[in-house]
């Protein structure tokens, strides 16, 4: 992508953030792209333009909690200390299973509950079940929206090992609870007579037999007293994962792709955005993170290797290998940002109306808000 395409087609981050119109944005894209920090330096900043913002965040590095002023991060929303200007920032970092207690404790009575909370297979399922961190970040997304303390949301989405993980999350719990075994498992509690419970039982019978050899007697036993205990509450968790992926939908929401300038970043940013675009979820843009720059552009690799050569044959001097030294690490500088280039160029060919926000690299870790606000002040640049 040349450097007036960028232009033509950059992201407006302030724009985004002082629209009131936009009450959530979510940060999505691979892992180690810098996308809890990009989520928090956009907090802060919304923050001090004037919002009341929160940012949910999803295993922050500790430094990043520290970058804020809090010792720690956890399932509360926490106030931010130093912010300034007259707006607000709070962080929270996911709990998954304690979210999940929290929907079981709202949904069911106490006794109810204790029971769910108490079963082996909920414990597994709430703690380690394949997507439960994806869905129980859009549930606590829910509630946080539901709140009305926030006219902002941040949210860092989970590093997925797919790129569609995420986006599959409100679904899959929802489908996992209306499938066919939790169907058959529930089917008891649903048959009237006792002509058709006893039909019923023979077939249950062959049928958990079959299932017992397969998942284990202990296994099955601890699946049938969770679906039991569950079955009053699976259509909530269907309407709640329905009214969140309408929430993603809405206008109201803003996508923004996070992503390194690297060929696999990038290919994860495009199956994001080829995502976002079928589901017709409402994508803001790309942030681009790291990108290398220099302060002498005029100054081309070549040139600068042919001058570290030029002072190689000279009279030699500490002076002159130094000059040779720098001279030969602006070449190598030169051909990673030639390379950054031509992998945006690339994305920009397949995606040319994509707004883009650059973000150079740092010298440094992020380790306070003076950091953030160094990172805020990029992307706004952009």
């Amino acid at each position: 992508m040349t450097n007036s395409a960028l232009t033509t087609h950059r992201l407006d981050v302030d724009a985004l953030l002082d629209d009131r119109k936009t009450k959530i944005i979510v940060c999505c894209g691979s892992g180690g792209v810098g996308k809890t920090t990009t989520a928090a330096a956009l907090g802060l900043r919304a923050a001090e333009r004037g919002r009341r913002v929160v940012v949910l965040t999803i295993d922050p590095a500790r430094r990043l909690a520290q970058s804020m002023g809090l010792t720690e991060l956890d399932n509360t929303p926490r106030v931010v200390k130093g912010v300034s200007g007259t707006g607000e920032l709070q962080a929270m970092m996911l709990d998954m299973k304690r979210t999940f207690d929290e929907v079981v404790l709202a949904a069911a009575d106490a006794e109810r509950a204790r029971q769910i909370m108490e079963n082996p297979f909920y414990q597994s399922l709430s703690s380690g079940f394949a997507g439960t961190q994806e869905y129980m970040a859009m549930e606590k997304l829910g509630q946080l929206h539901a709140d009305g303390t926030w006219d902002l949301i941040v949210v860092d989405t989970p590093p997925s090992r797919s790129a569609l993980d995420f986006l599959d999350a409100p679904n899959r719990l929802g489908s996992f609870l209306d499938g066919r075994l939790i169907k058959v498992l529930t089917a008891p509690a649903k048959v009237g007579g006792r002509s058709a419970m006893k039909m019923l039982n023979v077939g249950m019978t062959m049928f958990t037999g079959v299932l017992s050899k397969v998942l284990g007697a202990t296994v099955l036993q601890d699946v049938s007293t969770f679906v039991a205990a569950m079955d009053s509450m699976f259509g909530g968790f269907r309407e709640r994962a329905d009214r969140t992926y309408a929430l993603l939908q809405a206008k109201g929401t803003a996508f923004l792709v996070v992503a390194a300038p690297e060929r696999d970043a990038l290919r994860e940013a495009a199956y994001f955005v080829d995502r976002l675009e079928a589901d017709r979820m409402p994508l803001a843009g790309l942030v681009l993170n790291r990108v290398h720059d220099t302060g002498a552009p005029q100054l081309s690799a070549e040139r600068a290797r042919a001058a570290a050569e030029a002072l190689d044959e000279a009279p030699p001097g500490d002076a002159e290998q130094l000059a040779a030294g720098l001279l030969r690490l602006h070449a190598e500088r030169m051909q990673v940002i030639a390379r950054e280039r031509r992998m945006r160029d690339r994305f920009a060919s397949v995606y040319p109306n994509v707004k883009v926000a650059d973000v150079p690299a740092l010298p440094g870790d992020v380790h306070d808000l003076d950091g953030l606000r160094a990172i805020g002040s990029r992307l706004a640049e952009g």
